[in-house]
């Protein structure tokens, strides 16, 4: 049986951390493929430039200042968008945060900072979104996790245990809802050119992955026949400096 790519007009799509590197490159892909996008983000001026920057695509966008670890947020914002835009289809967990510090220096503050964004946050887009995705028969749920999330390295203590948290709940998470048609992939990148945690996205750009790299990949996962699935991708810089 031949596969049948989907069609992703007219569909609506929630995307965390819309408002600068994975999170914009995705949502640029998503709007080129005509899906309607709401990027959230917590930063009103970052926002409002990444719509403006995006409305030059052929498709729709609206921005929301949404703090996922913040559930009442997160309800709202999903609520919000299902009453102006009649349903939602896809979910893109895309906001995160890194603390790179010892385990010594680190402060209960920045431990919680990190682990609260990057795996409670999930949590709280998923469970709001579940219901909305099962009125319309299903969806796909995408998780930007890293493959810090299994390689882990000094310094990064809470940023690889949120990460590897991330991996294991977004595989219950797949399990649970499957029958319900809904899909779950997580997708750890390697280095990829963004200014992510303080960093320079000019800086290795000639060998990093490209966010627009990771936004056609949702794409390519969105547009799979349904009865495929991928549940976790690793994307690494295919030549990276040699050691």
């Amino acid at each position: 049986m031949a596969a049948m790519k989907k069609e992703l007009r007219g569909q609506v799509a929630f995307v965390t951390g819309g408002s600068k590197g994975i999170g914009f490159g995705i949502a640029q892909a998503l709007i080129a493929r005509g899906v309607h996008v709401v990027i959230t983000g917590r930063g009103a001026a970052d926002l409002e430039s990444a719509k403006q920057r995006l409305q030059a695509a052929p498709g729709q966008v609206d921005a929301v200042v949404v703090d996922v670890r913040d559930y009442a947020a997160v309800a709202a914002a999903i609520a919000q968008t299902v009453g102006r835009l009649g349903g939602l289809d896809i979910v893109v967990n895309n906001a995160g945060i890194g603390t790179f510090v010892t385990v010594a220096d680190m402060t209960p503050e920045q431990w919680a900072g990190v682990i609260d964004t990057n795996v409670t946050g999930v949590f709280n887009v998923c469970h709001a979104a579940l219901p909305e995705l099962k009125k319309r028969g299903g969806g796909y749920i995408i998780n930007i996790s890293s493959l810090a999330g299994k390689n882990a390295f000094v310094g990064a203590g809470a940023y690889c245990a949120s990460k590897a948290a991330l991996n294991q709940f977004a595989e219950v998470l797949n399990q649970e809802v499957r029958h319900d048609n809904i899909k779950v992939t997580t997708i750890a990148p390697g280095s990829v050119a963004t200014a992510f945690a303080g960093g320079d996205a000019a800086k290795g750009s000639e060998w990093k992955i490209a966010s627009a790299d990771i936004g056609d990949m949702v794409v390519d996962l969105l547009e799979l026949d349904t009865r495929s699935l991928p549940s976790y991708i690793e994307l690494r810089p295919s030549k990276p400096p040699k050691k």
